[in-house]
């Protein structure tokens, strides 16, 4: 007896019921068939043809039977993960929703999973609302204190809007512009610091929530600490820039009246150039008036004499050095 036929004999048998396995699942089938989900062993052969895992299938099947989800159907679960799809996380987040009493189909859970979010997440947030830590928030109330306040925004998920609704930033933006604006709005900060809880009911009150994937339950003011005086900081700044203003303007007048002096110096140097120049023609005048027998000699001597007092006169008048103590 050929021994090494034999053996060729038994691996080629169990390949072949390897491979008779992997497309005939038969194992899965018997699970299906014993959980009372109906599936033909035929149809999971066709699911390995079209590339679906019936394992994925199948447990989801059963799941969504034992918890009496009927509305879920094998065609639309492979449907669901050819196009991408988290078939588990619906399943678990149908089955979820069943026991809490949340409105959730098969299409509205197949559609948030497919626009990203996740659906089981959402679920579970609506059981069990999720707290939003805000950023620290500044404002400045009307007297010019400025307040630094963070908030905890506890919000629950809303199923019918986490389609196109907006997400966890744009409440975190809303609130803060709510706050700012509320702060804004006060008189003095003293107030805001003893009623901080006027802020909460001003926030609420806008609907802010309005567009969004969230429900916001509540919005708690976690702390305030004052900030800067921005009021005084202003006044100063403003100060400054007038003191700089008036600076700018005086030394615009002085470099006016200096340049009107040196104008006003420059109008004497010319005078007096023609002063120097007429005195210089009067000689010449006299002796043509001596030659013409305009001017005589007494007449000379006495606009001398007149000249020589003028001058006197003069030096008299001149002080005589530091005056005396």
């Amino acid at each position: 007896m050929d021994y090494s036929v034999l053996l060729f004999s038994v691996i080629g048998s169990v390949v072949a019921l390897v491979v008779l396995l992997y497309f005939i699942p038969i194992g899965l089938w018997f699970q299906a068939l014993v959980s009372n989900v109906n599936i033909s062993l035929l149809q999971l052969v066709f699911m390995r043809w079209r590339k679906v895992p019936p394992s994925v299938i199948v447990r989801a099947m059963i799941e969504a039977h034992k918890a009496g989800l009927q509305t879920v159907l094998r065609n639309d679960l492979e449907a669901h993960y050819l196009a991408g799809g988290n078939i588990q996380r619906v399943v678990h987040a149908l089955v979820s929703a069943s026991k809490a009493n949340i409105e959730l189909d098969f299409r509205m859970a197949t559609a948030i999973d497919l626009a990203g979010r996740d659906v089981f997440e959402a679920v579970q947030m609506s059981v069990n609302p999720k707290v939003i830590n805000t950023p620290p928030v500044t404002a400045v109330a009307m007297d010019g204190i400025q307040l630094v306040c963070k908030a905890r925004v506890t919000v629950r998920a809303n199923i019918k809007q986490l389609v196109g609704g907006a997400g966890e930033e744009t409440i975190l933006a809303r609130v803060g512009e709510g706050v700012v604006s509320s702060i804004g709005s006060a008189d003095s900060h003293k107030k805001v610091l003893e009623n901080p809880d006027s802020i909460s009911k001003v926030v609420l009150s806008k609907g802010l929530d309005s567009g969004t994937a969230f429900e916001i339950l509540s919005i708690d003011i976690a702390d305030i600490d004052i900030g800067k005086n921005i009021g005084a900081v202003l006044q100063t700044d403003q100060a400054d820039a007038d003191l700089k203003v008036a600076q700018a303007k005086a030394e615009e007048r002085r470099a006016m009246a200096v340049a009107k002096e040196q104008e006003m110096k420059a109008l004497a140097q010319e005078m007096k150039a023609h002063v120097i120049e007429a005195e210089a023609q009067v000689p010449k005048a006299m002796a043509q008036a001596f030659i013409d027998g305009n001017l005589g000699i007494m007449d000379y001597y006495k606009m001398k004499n007149i000249q020589a007092d003028t001058e006197m006169r003069g030096s008299i008048s001149k002080p005589s050095g530091k005056s005396k103590k």
